[in-house]
């Protein structure tokens, strides 16, 4: 017996993500994002920049795309499969899986961009160790950051499309902009790391800790009205 099976709550979670990672696939709703971040990164990062600056580029891109990310996977499926899942395994699973999948989403392209930033930039004065360190407390970060501007910012929480979208865009800008934001402080210690050429990593591990924090609240929250709402 495995691990999860051992657990029936974590093994129909764990089904679940399966279930929501195969339907976003399928959808072809992924793109949009992927693209969105694609042209980030393009506009962004050169061959040769300092690496850390490129990293924090990379990393703060992941905001908007984990907050899109989230809504394209809570409002996948259509009303009746969506009950039927939650008639089955639970209103809160449903939701949290669809979370968890957009999140997994946006670490899995943050960590596809974080390896081409650490191929192609530059590392004068950056050993490689330090660099990859630092994209692996700052991608998680930004990508758990906006993965709690989506929960709060979509269904069930917020359902009209165009609320939704302008809670995103409005709530990413906030994470990156405001002062105490995980994100931000990510992103601001990845710039001054670049600057004086070592990286504060007990400043990005607290930004990474406090982003799981706030995702973890933002996605309970969230779980709770889908189960009182559906």
């Amino acid at each position: 017996m495995t691990a999860v099976t051992g657990f029936p709550g974590l093994a129909a979670l764990a089904g679940l993500v399966r279930y929501q990672s195969a339907l976003l696939l399928r959808s072809q709703r992924w793109i949009g994002p992927l693209l969105l971040y694609a042209a980030f990164l393009a506009a962004g990062i050169r061959p040769g920049e300092p690496v850390l600056d490129s990293l924090g580029w990379a990393a703060a891109g992941l905001v908007p795309v984990a907050a899109w990310l989230v809504r394209v996977c809570v409002t996948n499926e259509p009303a009746a499969a969506r009950d039927c899942a939650a008639a089955a395994a639970g209103p809160v699973r449903v939701h949290a899986a669809a979370l968890l999948t957009a999140l997994g989403g946006a670490l899995l392209a943050g960590a596809v961009a974080a390896a081409v930033v650490l191929l192609v930039g530059g590392r004068a004065g950056v050993p490689a160790g330090t660099a990859a360190g630092a994209a692996a407390l700052a991608v998680p970060a930004c990508a758990l950051a906006g993965t709690a501007v989506g929960a709060l910012g979509s269904r069930p929480l917020v359902r009209p499309t165009g609320f939704a979208v302008l809670a995103g865009g409005l709530g990413s800008l906030a994470a990156l902009g405001l002062s105490g934001s995980p994100a931000r402080g990510a992103v601001t210690a990845l710039v001054a790391g670049s600057r004086t050429g070592t990286v504060a990593t007990a400043g990005l591990a607290a930004a990474t800790a406090a982003a799981l924090a706030l995702a973890w609240g933002a996605g309970a929250v969230a779980c709770l009205v889908a189960r009182r709402r559906g």
